[in-house]
């Protein structure tokens, strides 16, 4: 439950995903796919329930099953003008992230859009991170999208609204809860004590924060560089994607060595580097740029998800001054070779096989991951292998997904790659008032990822190809 308290409207704790279907030949049917949504919520019980908080705050807040669960409030239908253009799906998926979730009803929200050029149909995923941790449950997307466009059999589903549960009653469970658990009465203890020491933590950070301002004064220093990829952040989000073939990342792998996933990152490195140019921002000042890669793990020490292995946080440093794209595709390789002699990752193949649609839970988990990290880092790169074969949803083909990650306090970017049947999709999410260039940084991955290209095939010149970029975003 961290992530309610922690919450502000600034940094909402809540993950996103855009994936576009094609419908079957006769058409996108809405209701069967309500009916389809609802057969899948009875493998996730969590998504049915909303959070209580105890009276007087005397135990943590707890689920409890929503007695007046309306699935039409979560499933919402909406359109945009034919033929509507990725420019605009990304607009109002931008509107859709910077909202907050409403506390008093679960904790997610799933928009079909229709309208799209090519009779395409755009689902827009919203949940929040306290729903999803991986241990307890998976994300709805991977439950409702299967390996063959046939929709197996309905699960009979017994749910049926609670009685709605009384003050008395929660308290009385909370007090039993806690005097039975010695874990849970020194955690509530820790958590009715953070709140005072929270206070006078900030408060004691305000008096640190003014002491070094007059100490910079007095000593004539000057204050702390800032950088394009921190500040304060606004309630607003911009959202661009990306894509691009998967081949091209394994023929850059199989010229220079690596993984897919450390040409994923060079290209990223030389995006930030250009999009850093671009800005005359002084590359003496941010040569290095630290960020965290949450990574799938076989580790005994970490809780496993559901889907079998555990997510960790790595911290490899990007290095954006280098000008060589070749050098800082093996300066981030050898980064990774240092992490696997340290732990047992899991093979993108094992990862790409789990049933379902495993990186809409990786993605969910990695975010959370991120946010709970207390490492210094000022961008998050998650990337995770999907299915290289089609999925469907209620018979409709999944043609792309775009994962959206939030932004954490302080960061205005963060990155979620997936890669699916052949492509690479990207999605950067961006503070709108503070990266307002947000596409540019998207175009400066592609032409990032052409320069590699151009390193494994020998060519000179840059050919137009690589990531296809989809331009701006919404509030």
């Amino acid at each position: 439950m961290a992530f309610l308290d922690g919450e502000t409207l600034a940094v909402p704790h809540q993950v996103a995903s855009i994936e576009l279907i094609e419908p079957k030949k006769e058409g996108f049917d809405y209701g069967a796919f309500l009916e389809h949504v609802e057969d899948r919520l009875a493998f996730v019980p969590r998504y049915r329930q909303r959070v209580r908080v105890v009276p007087g705050r005397i135990a943590y807040p707890v689920w409890a099953d929503d007695d007046r669960f309306d699935l039409t409030y979560h499933v919402r239908r909406s359109a945009l003008p034919r033929p509507g253009s990725m420019d605009q799906l990304l607009d109002l998926a931008g509107r859709i992230v910077s909202r907050p979730l409403d506390r008093s009803r679960p904790l997610w929200e799933l928009y079909v859009i229709e309208g799209l050029a090519g009779d395409r149909v755009a689902l827009v995923t919203k949940t929040h991170q306290a729903l999803v941790d991986g241990a307890e449950t998976v994300d709805l997307v991977q439950l409702l999208l299967d390996d063959k466009p046939e929709v197996g059999p309905v699960v009979p589903d017994l749910w049926e609204p609670p009685q709605p549960q009384s003050s008395a009653r929660l308290v009385a469970g909370a007090v039993f809860d806690a005097v039975t658990s010695v874990s849970g009465l020194t955690g509530t203890a820790r958590s009715l004590g953070g709140y005072a020491l929270g206070r006078v933590t900030g408060v004691a950070k305000d008096f640190q924060n003014a002491g070094a301002g007059i100490a910079r004064v007095l000593t004539r220093r000057p204050p702390e560089r800032p950088t394009p990829l921190s500040g304060t952040l606004s309630q607003q989000r911009l959202v661009v994607t990306l894509q691009a073939d998967l081949a091209d990342f394994r023929r850059i792998r199989d010229t220079h060595g690596g993984t897919v996933n450390d040409v994923v990152l060079a290209a990223v490195t030389g995006g930030l580097r250009a999009w850093l140019m671009t800005r005359q921002q002084s590359l003496a000042g941010v040569r290095q740029v630290p960020a965290l890669v949450p990574v799938s793990v076989i580790d005994e020490e970490l809780d496993p998800t559901q889907l079998g292995s555990a997510v960790a946080p790595h911290f490899v440093v990007l290095p954006v001054a280098e000008p060589s794209p070749v050098v800082r595709l093996h300066q981030v390789s050898y980064s990774f070779e240092q992490h696997k002699a340290n732990a047992r990752t899991v093979s993108a193949q094992r990862l790409a096989g789990i049933s379902g649609f495993a990186p809409a839970t990786f993605h969910m988990v990695g975010s959370r991951v991120a946010a709970e990290s207390e490492h210094d880092y000022l961008l998050s790169v998650c990337n995770v292998p999907g299915p290289q074969e089609p999925r469907y949803a209620a018979g409709s083909r999944l043609v792309a997904s775009y994962p959206i990650h939030p932004l954490a306090d302080g960061h205005t970017l963060a990155i979620g790659v997936t890669s699916y049947d052949g492509q690479v999709f990207f999605a950067i999410t961006a503070d709108r008032d503070l990266v307002p260039d947000a596409s540019l940084v998207g175009q400066c991955i592609s032409e990032a990822l052409d320069e590699l290209l151009d390193t494994a095939s020998g060519r000179r010149f840059r050919a137009p190809r690589g990531l296809r970029v989809v331009k701006n975003s919404g509030e």
